[in-house]
């Protein structure tokens, strides 16, 4: 069992020395970016809803606070 375990680790490193390709600098920050602004959107995209959801409650029960 030890052996499998030894056999799978040295494939796996194999695989991610010489079979995996890695994004450039470039492409990684593009990337980062791109997971930035879409982030950005969406938690504005809430914030617009749960406004919207709240000012609709305060205006049917009166207000929460």
């Amino acid at each position: 069992m030890f052996e499998r375990f030894k056999e799978y680790c040295k494939e796996s490193y194999e695989e991610l020395v010489h079979k995996t390709t890695w994004p450039s600098r470039s492409e990684l920050m593009n990337s980062a970016v791109v997971v930035l602004t879409a982030s950005l959107c969406i938690a504005l995209v809430v914030f617009v809803m749960d406004f919207i959801f709240q000012s609709g409650m305060e205006l049917i029960y009166g207000v929460l606070r």
